[in-house]
């Protein structure tokens, strides 16, 4: 028998890691309204998944003090373990430690498990709670930040990776979460900056809180930066599981098929999409109607509302829906953040075998000097590249209208989109009829006995002319023109055939050079 001592010391070593900073700073904790890094990845995992790794490594370093602050674990909780029944890597920082500060071990911590998240080919969830890098290790932290920020990159297109931010995130600690595929971040607890309130006073004289600077409602709304925020850190890890089961577990696999509640068939697309173009409704509701019943999950709600991305299913079978929202603003045209915003969510599902919806009713891109300085060229052609690029099956439906350089860039077929349906509502052109007519018959309309009636004559010819959609579909622009009701159906039997769609690119490059 081996002596008492062996198991006395180990259960001591596991005993002070699993206290973390103590009782005091974990009822801290819970007084803010946080949950501890290890209570928070029991909301993660699966009940009695999750296998700890790393628990015992301890700081090394002894300057300023540092030796007296050593605490097995070193800030951060690692480790692996099932969430909705598949492998997932993870973890979490520990504020509770020395504010969960990034040191060197603290930092090999995090890339071992990341390395190994690559290795095993399986999704990385980083839940971020940090007071930033620890300042009695200078150089050391900064290194460990390289090595996060070259292992997100190294990731990035293999395997799903997730940041959740739930407490301070500050400086350069704030590009690993930018990096990764997604953004999660709790209300009124967390908060991400590059440069925090003081400095921003100091040098540009600015005051502001916290919360203003870097809120979740900020990054959500403004900037773009988070694509989910949630009022807690339960609610929050829900939505991580929830994001998780429509992803696959890397690049090589399909998205997991998940049957859910039976059907709502009381749904009639025509009640919902009025046939006049200049009437505003909900594309959310468009999409809730067709899709698997409670389905549709959005991402990057808040922001850019004139575009909606997100993933839903349709029998079981994940895809990801892009579409213009007339009710989100600006009419549905594109802009500069509904460029980027969409091109993103493209390329995410390029990366995981996601197969692309693309719902159309767009005006045209945004006009004005604010977008032209803004960069809308640039930042439009993103969008461009993300659907040219886009090897997985792509399949465009147009509602009403699609104008202009709008039309081309909502996955048309000349932009590689396999399949395209129209409604018979469907309007294809450069521009509004009016729009046209006035440029190409203005003279004409002016010198006439009755112009209103002579405008109103030649908007109902050139609409009849040039703009329904079986003048596309004659010229193979449109390979269906479709009922309402039947939108489902063949939307589903769209991406049935094309399941063993040919993705190998026809020829090899490193990478294309995406106008960033």
């Amino acid at each position: 028998m081996w002596d008492k001592k062996y198991r006395d010391e180990l259960a001591c070593r596991r005993s002070s890691a699993m206290s973390g900073g103590g009782e005091k700073r974990i009822e801290n904790q819970h007084k803010k309204g946080k949950l501890t890094a290890r209570e928070r990845l029991d909301c993660l995992f699966d009940k009695g998944s999750f296998v700890e790794i790393n628990t015992l490594v301890e700081s090394q370093d002894s300057h300023f003090g540092m030796d007296k602050k050593r605490i097995p674990g070193d800030g951060v909780v690692t480790g692996y373990g099932t969430v909705n029944g598949r492998v997932v890597y993870a973890s979490a920082q520990d504020f509770t430690v020395i504010g969960g500060t990034l040191g060197e071990y603290h930092s090999k911590k995090i890339c071992h498990i990341m390395d190994m998240a690559l290795q095993m080919k399986a999704p990385y969830v980083s839940i971020n709670d940090s007071g930033g890098a620890r300042i009695e290790e200078g150089i050391s932290s900064l290194d460990g930040y390289s090595g996060i920020f070259y292992r997100n990159t190294k990731a990035s297109g293999i395997i799903p990776q997730i940041s959740v931010i739930m407490g301070p995130c500050a400086g350069g600690a704030c590009y690993s979460p930018a990096i990764t595929d997604f953004i999660f971040m709790t209300k009124r607890t967390a908060n991400m900056f590059i440069t925090g309130p003081a400095v921003v006073k100091a040098v540009v004289g600015e005051d502001i809180s916290a919360e203003e600077l870097g809120g979740a409602d900020v990054h959500a709304a403004e900037s773009g930066v988070v694509h989910f925020t949630y009022d807690d850190d339960k609610a929050c890890l829900d939505g991580v599981k929830k994001l998780l089961s429509y992803l696959p577990e890397n690049c090589d696999e399909k998205p997991p098929l998940v049957i859910g509640k039976a059907r709502d068939e009381s749904y009639r697309l025509e009640e919902i999409v009025p046939d006049n173009q200049r009437k505003s409704y909900d594309m959310k509701e468009v999409i809730n109607a067709f899709v698997d019943t409670e389905s549709f999950f959005e991402v990057h709600e808040e922001f850019a509302r004139n575009i909606i991305v997100g993933f839903a299913r349709i029998d079981g079978e994940t895809i990801g829906v892009v579409g213009n929202n007339p009710k989100g603003g600006m009419a549905g045209s594109l802009d500069i953040d509904s460029s980027e915003k969409a091109a993103r969510f493209v390329r995410f599902c390029d990366c995981f075998n996601i197969p692309l919806l693309t719902l159309v009713d767009v005006p045209g891109f945004f006009p004005g000097s604010k977008q032209e300085h803004g960069g809308i060229i640039r930042r439009g052609a993103k969008l461009l590249y993300a659907y040219a690029e886009a090897t997985v099956p792509k399949v465009t439906l147009i509602l009403r209208k699609a104008y202009g350089g709008a039309y081309i860039a909502m996955n048309s077929k000349g932009m590689g989109a396999d399949i395209v349906f129209a409604w018979p509502i469907a309007e294809t052109a450069v521009m509004g009829a009016e729009g046209a007519v006035g440029i190409m018959y203005g003279k004409q309309i002016a010198a006439s006995q009755d112009p209103e009636t002579e405008k109103n004559r030649l908007v109902a010819e050139y609409e009849g002319q040039f703009m329904t959609p079986y003048i596309a579909a004659e010229r193979g622009y449109i390979d269906e023109v479709i009922l309402p009701e039947e939108t489902r159906g063949r939307i589903q039997s769209a991406f049935e055939a094309l399941k063993l769609k040919d993705r190998q690119a026809a020829g090899f490059r490193a990478h294309g050079n995406i106008p960033l």
